[in-house]
This record gives structure tokens, sequence and C-alpha cells, in this order.
């Protein structure tokens, strides 16, 4: 069984548990995916599952994957990702990946881009305190000191400083599946998930 499909970031809502306490979570519109190739020993050298999510038109998609779908015989799709298998000859090209997959899973694992926040100071990118704003401090929101003087005379790799903040690669580990909607092919997960809304994120079972 693949143990990964991809969806779309719908929002956030909360629902009712089996105790009426209220949890938040995340609507995840998961699949249906579309297997467009399969990868095994004998021809890769290693067994994995390419999965198509999301539709697009033919027109906009360039001609060396047109030919890539055209030679596995499937509809081309927008997201392509590789999943890897234990045993690759049990599956074939167009069979379709859906969320009831996970309907006995209790966990998940979700990985998406978070959202980019520009370039940001100390204090909102790592959460440094804040300087006194009284009369003559100049020292509200700098960083300050970077470094040593004599040893290392240099700044360290890795310190805190002020850049890029968000729009990286993000995994969040084990969060509680609350619902599996396979009529709809919806996923609610327990809490947040990285990424806005129609985000594309990878969905994994813990």
């Amino acid at each position: 069984m693949v143990n990964t499909i991809l969806g779309r970031k719908i929002g956030m809502t909360q629902v009712w548990d089996e105790d009426d306490n209220i949890v938040p979570v995340t609507v995840i519109q998961a699949g249906p995916c579309v297997i467009s190739q399969v990868k095994t020993q004998a021809t890769d050298g290693y067994d994995a599952v390419q999965i198509g999510f999301g539709e697009i038109k033919p027109s906009r998609v360039n001609k060396p994957m047109s030919g890539h779908f055209a030679a596995h015989g499937v509809e081309p799709m927008r997201y392509l990702r590789e999943v890897r298998v234990d045993n690759a000859e049990e599956y074939h090209t167009g069979d379709t990946v859906t969320v009831a997959n996970f309907a006995e899973v209790k966990s998940v694992d979700v990985t998406g881009t978070s959202k980019g926040k520009g370039f940001q100071g100390t204090v909102k990118r790592w959460n440094f305190n804040v300087g006194p704003n009284t009369h003559g401090s100049r020292n509200q929101r700098r960083p300050g000191s970077i470094g040593q003087c004599a040893y290392p005379a240099r700044v360290r790799k890795g310190l805190h400083m002020y850049g890029h903040m968000g729009n990286e690669r993000v995994t969040v580990k084990n969060l509680k599946l609350v619902r599996v909607d396979e009529e709809q092919n919806l996923l609610l997960v327990r809490g947040g998930i990285p990424g806005g809304k129609n985000a594309l994120v990878s969905i994994r079972m813990a």
C-alpha cells in the first residue's frame, strides 16, 4: 500500500470529538492521486511509484512531460512526486491512491512549503527580546553582539541573525488524523500545517 498522498490545504475549522471537546483541525483535500510511473529493481535499481495530483490543461504541459505521460498512458497532472514502496511490482500505472488508504491510520506527517515572510529582523525571525523603549535607548530591535573579538575573531556559522524568513520545506510530524471523508476526499488533521490556502502538501502515514 502506498503510504503517501498529495493534497491541497483548504483551511482550518473545528469539530467535536467523542468527549464533546472542540478540536481545531486543518482540512486537506487529498487525492485522488494517479500512479503515473512504476520503478522496479530491474528497470531503475529501486522500488518506487510516481504519483500525480491536480488537473492541468494539456496545452500547459511542455513536450518532455507530454511524452512522459503519453508513454505511460495517463492523463497530464500538475504535480508529480515519487514515493518509495516495498514491492513496486504490485502496482500498475493508472491505479488510483485515495484517502481510503488512511482509514485505519491514527497519525500522519504533513510536509509543505511554509508561508514566505520576506526579509525580517531577529525579533520576528527568531523571537529575540526587544531592548528598552526609553529615552536615549538605541537598542529597541537590534540583534546585539554577534561574535567574539580575540577568538575566534569571526561570526560563527548558524548564528541567529536577520535574513530571509519562511518559504521553506517544513514537515510537521505525528499529527492526529481526526477524520477521513472518503466521499469528498478530505482528511481532517489536528492542528496547523505549513503553507497557505490551496498550498500543495504531502501526507505520509506516521
